[in-house]
Parts: structure tokens; sequence; C-alpha cells
């Protein structure tokens, strides 16, 4: 897997909230280093920022298995928050569990780097023929 092809649109989001995303095969992969961006009132990280990383790595995900001419876009997604996140790398994981003609299925967890698991979410994408 590589960062995403800089040839590939453009994603403000990823430069304002200083991600990265990775893809293949797939398995796709976001992540970011926690700092004050990503941080909610309470000193946790801000629910939004893990569910964004699940989201970004479900759609590189489905974009790897997708024959070219066809985009993705998010039907559904559901969050488990399973544990706060105080600070460190979180990196999301999605795997593609069934890709069909017009929906793929897919899971993803959002770990820190000593195995913490923060959320679990599964996901509906749907796939778009463009042109």
């Amino acid at each position: 897997m590589s960062d995403v092809d800089p040839g590939s649109p453009e994603f403000p989001l990823r430069e304002l909230l200083g991600f990265h995303v990775e893809s293949a095969d797939g398995v796709g992969r976001a992540w970011l280093d926690v700092d004050e961006r990503h941080i909610n009132p309470h000193g946790t990280l801000h629910g939004a920022i893990p569910f964004m990383l699940a989201d970004t790595a479900m759609g590189g995900a489905t974009m790897s298995v997708l024959p070219d001419g066809n985009w993705c876009a998010t039907l559904d997604i559901h969050t488990r928050f399973l544990s706060p996140c105080f600070g460190g790398r979180v990196t999301a994981t999605a795997t593609v569990r069934k890709a069909g003609k017009r929906v793929v299925h897919l899971d993803a967890v959002v770990t820190g780097d000593d195995g913490t698991e923060y959320v679990a979410a599964s996901g509906v994408f749907a796939v778009i023929p463009v042109g």
C-alpha cells in the first residue's frame, strides 16, 4: 500500500486535519497523530475524527476493488465507540467484506499504536458509474 496518489482528486480535508490514506486489494487505512485540532472540550479525541477516519478508510478500500470508471459514496456507517482516546496515533483499517455491482459492504476498526480499539464500524457504500 502507498499513500494516496498525488494525481488523485484534491482532498482539502486531508490537509486541514493532517491525516494520511492508503489502500489496495480491498483494504484501506487512514491515520493521524492526534493534536489540539482533534480534541473535544473534555480533553479526548472528538468522535467525529475516528468516524471520519473510518469513513475515509472504507472509501479507499471500496475504490481499491472497483473497476475503473466508478466512484463510491457512503450509504450507511454504524459506529460503536469502545474506549476514549487521549492522544497518540490513531489508525482506521477497513476491509471489504463483499463487493457487489451496486453496493460494497465493509468493516473497520480504529485503533491506537498500543492496540487499543477505540471504534468498531460497519458500512455500506454505493457504487456509482461515472460517465
